[in-house]
């Protein structure tokens, strides 16, 4: 029974990816395509977690945490990127004078 319900909250999921796949390849701006691209790296992320609770192993938890690093971290860079222009700053380092 329980089976039944991950293998359908998977089929959700994926149809959600390719939701945000078409918001990701059409969205009208930046913002838009940032935002999918966060929203596919959390479904993702759901996905890897409802496998691992359909195969009854642990064995996903490390990837499932890197994954949500992963998505945060590009999420600020883009973010930043769209922001500033830069994602990295240079600073007040005295080479630029």
């Amino acid at each position: 029974m329980t089976d039944n319900i991950f293998v359908a909250a998977l089929t959700l999921l994926s149809l959600a990816i390719g939701v945000c796949m078409y918001r990701l390849v059409k969205g009208p701006s930046r913002s838009d395509r940032v935002l999918a691209l966060d929203t596919i790296g959390i479904n993702v992320l759901a996905m890897i977690a409802v496998l691992s609770l359909l195969l009854r192993t642990e064995s996903f938890i490390e990837i499932i945490l890197l994954i949500g690093i992963l998505t945060f971290i590009g999420t600020t860079a883009l973010a930043r990127y769209i922001e500033r222009g830069e994602v990295l700053e240079h600073g007040s380092d005295q080479r630029n004078q």
